[in-house]
C-alpha cells in the first residue's frame, strides 16, 4: 500500500515553488505596467513625426521653387 502521509519536505517544497510563482508574476506585471506607462508617454510621437514629415514636404518644394527662381534670374 501507498503511504498517504505527507512530508514536511514535500510541504516546503510546495511552498517555495508557490512562493517562486508568486514572485515571477509580481516581476512580470511590474515590467508590464513599466511597459504600458513609455507606451502612453510616446502615444503622441507617430502624429507629431506626421507633422513633421509634411513641414519637410513643404519646405523642399519651397527650396525647389526658389532655386528655380535663381536659376531663371541668371
Amino acid at each position: 500500500m501507498v503511504e498517504k502521509k505527507v512530508t514536511v519536505a514535500v510541504l516546503f517544497a510546495m511552498a517555495m515553488e508557490a512562493a517562486g510563482a508568486l514572485v515571477w508574476a509580481g516581476e512580470a506585471s511590474q515590467r508590464l505596467s513599466e511597459v504600458e506607462g513609455r507606451v502612453a508617454a510616446q502615444s503622441g510621437l507617430d502624429e507629431r513625426m506626421a507633422r513633421m514629415e509634411v513641414r519637410l514636404e513643404l519646405a523642399s518644394a519651397q527650396l525647389s521653387r526658389i532655386e528655380k527662381k535663381l536659376d531663371g534670374a541668371r
